[in-house]
């Protein structure tokens, strides 16, 4: 049996994140839950300071860390000319600069103990990128590209690094969205609400996808199915992009 682990997982007091600190608890790893509004230590991904006193709670606690789990963040989109300048730095700070803290705070202790992994909770958004979600296309997309960059970066260090890219799930992150287009609000919520996928079985997923040392995780069949497409008939997933987007613009 594996020793367990040591893991930090942010975001984890509901949703996701508490799907995929159950999984790792299931396993027998140590799991560190944190979260802005619970958990077992307050940590709101925007504040440095916040960061720093988790580090601190981590090397007296545990003296080093083997899984840093970056999966707090918010929904959020809207068209081009309908979501504002705000909306856009709001979910930025949040999606893509909450990992990046993270990363500036964990990576110097990863790299002194030359071990490590790194789990970065993108979005399919982040490799297929829909009309009306400008903003969260394109900080998912930069998440794929920050994981890609620490993998080559720390990998000398023995330290990994895997993106995690999810389709539409249940899951309560559609009570975080904001912004001023109401048309895609209504579309997401119902694309949440009708998935057939739950957040555990993305944890399952997700723990499988570490397992194999997946660096792109997209642990399920309808981001795998979407993913497929992009890359194999660029012309039908334009078709079904720009036919998603006339929809939009119909209310529908």
């Amino acid at each position: 049996m594996n020793a367990a682990r040591r893991v930090l997982v942010t975001g984890a007091a509901s949703g996701l994140g508490a799907a995929l600190a159950d999984a790792f608890e299931a396993r027998g790893d140590e799991v560190l839950r944190t979260d802005v509004t619970g958990g077992d230590l307050r940590l709101d991904i925007t504040s440095e300071k916040d960061w720093a006193a988790a580090l601190d709670h981590v090397t007296r606690t545990w003296g080093g860390l083997d899984v840093l789990v970056n999966n707090a963040g918010v929904a959020g989109g809207g068209r081009l000319d309908v979501a504002t300048l705000e909306e856009w730095e709001w979910i930025t700070d949040i999606n893509l600069f909450g990992a990046v803290r993270g990363l500036r705070t964990f990576v110097p202790l990863l790299k002194q103990q030359r071990s490590g992994a790194i789990v970065n909770v993108a979005s399919l958004a982040g490799l297929v990128h829909p009309a009306g979600m400008a903003s969260y296309n394109a900080v998912k997309a930069a998440v794929v590209a920050l994981t890609e960059t620490a993998g080559h970066e720390l990998a000398a260090y023995g330290v990994t690094a895997h993106v995690v890219c999810p389709s539409y799930f249940r899951t309560n992150l559609m009570s975080s969205l904001r912004g001023e287009d109401t048309a895609l609000a209504a579309v997401m919520t119902r694309l949440v609400d009708s998935s057939p996928t739950t957040a555990e079985d993305i944890a399952a997923a997700v723990l499988e996808g570490l397992d194999r040392g997946d660096e792109v995780i997209v642990p399920d069949r309808a981001a795998r199915d979407a993913w497929a497409l992009k890359q194999g008939d660029r012309a039908a997933y334009d078709a079904v992009m720009r036919a998603q987007a006339a929809k939009l613009e119909k209310g529908l």
